[in-house]
């Protein structure tokens, strides 16, 4: 059970990493967006009944938003997100707190309905800085490869690799398209390298707000 001061807290300091406000329930595939990248990402809370400025409107029915929130978490995300769901007053109106802690099972995807993951297709976000963005290929592989708690501890470097550390010896990050440029090698064989060096924990993969991924040194 989350305390009032924590979430006073939250709401004092803004929408975050960790924090999404909602004025009202809007649909059942925004709502699963939000979920879907705190899950993916590192955890945090969905705030219902609070917009973007902070002001507080409250929730309208706080059984009907549970159910609403709960049939989200079950229905529209694959898998399903396990959630904590708390209604609070604040300021005499009621505010439904979504606690969404980092899953062990990524990547979560809207409900598409696929025996299985389709990279091509499959809407998968992640969560950066306030924003949750859709997650490029390589993002949703690394997550994958988080999920199945695989690192590469034998690793050999080839061409690419070397193509990469030079190019990242002289500048701060790569790209897939600019290694698979540099190396004069396809995107795809780029992608694959770039994955096994942060598997490798050699590089580290970030994430723009555009959803486009960019790597850098780990340390």
């Amino acid at each position: 059970m989350i305390s009032r001061k924590k979430v006073l807290d939250m709401i004092e300091n803004g929408e975050g990493l960790n924090v999404e406000y909602k004025q009202r329930f809007s649909t059942h595939e925004k709502i699963a967006k939000e979920i879907i990248a705190f899950a993916n990402t590192r955890g945090g809370f969905l705030f219902i009944g609070i917009d973007d400025s902070k002001k507080i409107y409250g929730i309208a029915s706080e059984k009907g938003d549970n159910d609403l929130i709960r049939e989200v978490a079950e229905k529209y995300c694959e898998p399903k997100v396990e959630i904590t769901l708390e209604c609070m007053n604040i300021e005499k109106k009621d505010v439904l707190v979504v606690e969404i802690p980092e899953s062990l099972n990524k990547p979560h995807r809207i409900q598409d309905y696929k025996t299985s993951l389709d990279l091509n297709t499959a809407a998968v976000y992640v969560r950066v800085n306030d924003k949750s963005v859709l997650a490029s290929k390589e993002m949703i592989k690394i997550l994958q490869t988080q999920t199945r708690g695989k690192t590469l501890e034998h690793y050999e470097v080839g061409t690419s690799e070397k193509v990469a550390f030079s190019y990242l010896d002289k500048n701060e990050k790569i790209t897939v398209k600019e290694l698979g440029k540099l190396a004069n090698i396809s995107d795809r064989r780029a992608s694959r390298t770039l994955i096994k060096l942060v598997r490798a924990n050699i590089l580290l993969i970030h994430t723009k707000d555009n959803g486009e991924s960019y790597f850098t040194y780990a340390g």
